[in-house]
């Protein structure tokens, strides 16, 4: 039961709108983190990140303009938190629940390093204090509960992000995006670009979802 309480705590707080003004915030975290990661791996350097009131972020990198390097640190984005959803799944299917709480721990930290304005540092902070207090205090019903609920949470999230990334174009709310980025720096069509991130959060979500759902779906108990 608990992976389905899980999920369905994570969708409401992915479709009520109340709850995902705050929670978006941590899909801001790592969708930065992505950007930020990818821009180190390829040799860019990296200057920091801002996070926004409005759940909106920017991650500055110095380096080549143009190239793969500066692609991949462009697409990196909207794909980490299902990524990072697909890695916790692994590790909840595997056994190793406590390290997604480790990699929880640690994305939070690069990112407070990172971080470069008040609100940016108060948004981690808060997040910092949060999984600490879960760490410390929770039981582990509750410490399992949280894990579950994080991981779907990063999985449905990466879906609405992108849905509203899409939205936004469509009404011209969006027309400095990461998608017409890429269209800029690759030449071809934005469209393939917004087909290669819906492809991507939604496999996903098939693929991280799947294990999650295992033990309710019939398989064996890990």
């Amino acid at each position: 039961m608990v992976p389905l309480i899980a999920a369905a705590i994570a969708l409401a707080a992915v479709v009520l709108r109340s709850p995902w003004l705050v929670a978006r915030t941590v899909i801001t975290i790592v969708h930065e983190a992505g950007h930020a990661l990818v821009a180190l791996l390829s040799g860019r350097r990296l200057h920091g990140i801002l996070l926004h009131s409005d759940t909106s972020g920017v991650t500055v990198s110095r380096g080549k303009r143009t190239g793969p390097g500066m692609v991949l640190t462009t697409l990196a984005g909207y794909p980490a938190p299902a990524l990072l959803g697909v890695l916790f799944s692994g590790l909840i299917s595997t056994g190793r629940q406590g390290l997604v709480l480790f990699g929880c721990a640690l994305l939070v930290l690069g990112v407070l390093v990172l971080v470069r304005n008040a609100y940016g540092v108060f948004a981690v902070l808060v997040t910092a204090v949060a999984l600490g207090l879960i760490a410390a205090f929770g039981t582990p019903d509750v410490t399992g509960g949280f894990v579950y609920a994080i991981t779907w949470f990063l999985l449905l999230g990466a879906v609405r992000a992108v849905a509203e990334l899409l939205r936004k174009r469509r009404t011209g709310m969006a027309v400095d995006s990461d998608v017409d980025q890429l269209g800029r720096l690759t030449g071809l069509p934005t469209m393939l670009w917004s087909l290669t991130l819906v492809v991507l959060v939604a496999g996903c979500l098939v693929v991280g979802g799947m294990p999650l759902l295992e033990p309710v779906l019939g398989g064996p108990e890990r």
